[in-house]
């Protein structure tokens, strides 16, 4: 925890003079996606508020709205906690993903398409590879689902994925093998990639479209196997 703390204490400058609620948020946000504060961890008040210099109040009303966006759970005489999603949190997940990603890859209209974002990201999962850096990988591979999302120059849709991403990466931090979880998947955003630059929007809907269910049984697969269905790491 004293590392997670002094990285946290890092984030103090981004608060500036308008220090907030949301930009606190933000900032806790961004340390779950990362792993700094792992499903089924406690998150003291008094050490979070210490290192990031914000007031009991502002860091409650933080933790409430992570709250509303699921990543956190309020315990009864015993704090807040990082959520531990169930088998069924990651199904819903992934549902919700396929009803979004594909409907954006099939409303794109004529080509061709703004594709910066999504090859950055596949640039970035291969550079991850030749480092060995597989908690890297997953992280380009959540970004380049998000630059997917971003095509469709959505705000709202960009805000409902922001959270449903965030959520998809609880399920990841218990997965004990990120290796042979993402490094398949980077051949399929290549793909994916290929298809939209040829601006074959449909064939990049359809291998999207089997990439997601595959994730999803290879997701719930392990993840069912770490945590069972309604049980919990804390």
């Amino acid at each position: 925890m004293a590392e997670q703390l002094a990285g946290l204490a890092d984030d103090r400058a981004l608060l500036g003079r308008t220090s907030t609620a949301e930009r606190v948020s933000d900032i806790l946000r961004s340390r779950i996606a990362e792993g700094y504060f792992a499903p089924g961890a406690r998150l003291s008040e008094d050490s979070i508020g210490g290192a990031l210099g914000v007031s009991r109040n502002t860091l409650r009303e933080a933790f409430r709205l992570l709250t509303h966006e699921r990543l956190l759970v309020h315990e009864l005489n015993r704090g807040v906690f990082v959520r531990v999603l169930t088998v069924e949190d990651v199904e819903d997940i992934y549902r919700t993903r396929r009803l979004v990603e594909c409907a954006v890859v099939r409303g794109l209209g004529e080509p061709p398409y703004p594709l910066e974002g999504p090859a950055e990201a596949v640039a970035e999962g291969q550079r991850a590879v030749r480092e060995g850096d597989w908690k890297g990988l997953g992280t380009a591979n959540i970004h380049f689902h998000r630059e997917l999302v971003a095509l469709a120059g959505s705000e709202r849709t960009d805000e409902l994925m922001r959270s449903v991403f965030a959520e998809l990466r609880l399920a990841f931090h218990v997965v004990d093998d990120p290796h042979r979880l993402h490094e398949p998947y980077l051949a399929r955003n290549q793909q994916i990639l290929r298809a939209l630059e040829a601006g074959d929007r449909s064939g990049a809907e359809k291998i999207l479209a089997v990439y997601l269910d595959d994730s999803l049984e290879r997701v719930v697969e392990v993840y069912r196997r770490r945590v069972g269905e309604g049980e919990t790491l804390a």
